[in-house]
């Protein structure tokens, strides 16, 4: 399995990433014809350090939302037992961007868990 996503788009998450540190922050992201083309900001929640919280019932009614986004402010890009939680609740494909916040701290994720390949589209 292969994900696509925009690379203007990539771009924006990497800048994000780098402006919330040292907290994380957290997003969902919107595929058109199969690529990941935007993102919108969890609204009201909780970005620390080490997670993010929110209130899944303050998330709009999207078909087009296929996918969500969070940093680790560690370099290690990897799911922890919250985030497994999370992607089994959420479903679709999930990305982390880890410190240094550079396209190779960046991975994806399905919803058990498996790391997915990234394909940035021009």
């Amino acid at each position: 399995m292969k994900v696509k996503i925009r690379r203007e788009l990539l771009d924006y998450l990497l800048e994000l990433a780098r402006s919330f540190y040292p907290n994380e922050f957290a997003g969902l992201l919107r595929e058109k014809d199969g690529v990941f083309e935007e993102v919108l900001i969890v609204p009201k929640g909780y970005f620390g350090s080490k997670s993010v919280y929110f209130d899944l019932t303050l998330l709009p009614h999207d078909e087009s939302i296929k996918g969500t986004v969070h940093s680790h402010p560690s370099p290690f890009p990897f799911p922890s037992k919250g985030d497994l939680h999370f992607f089994s609740k959420f479903g679709g494909i999930h990305l982390i961007i880890a410190f240094p916040f550079t396209y190779e701290s960046i991975k994806a994720y399905n919803t058990e868990g498996e790391e997915v390949e990234i394909e940035v589209v021009d």
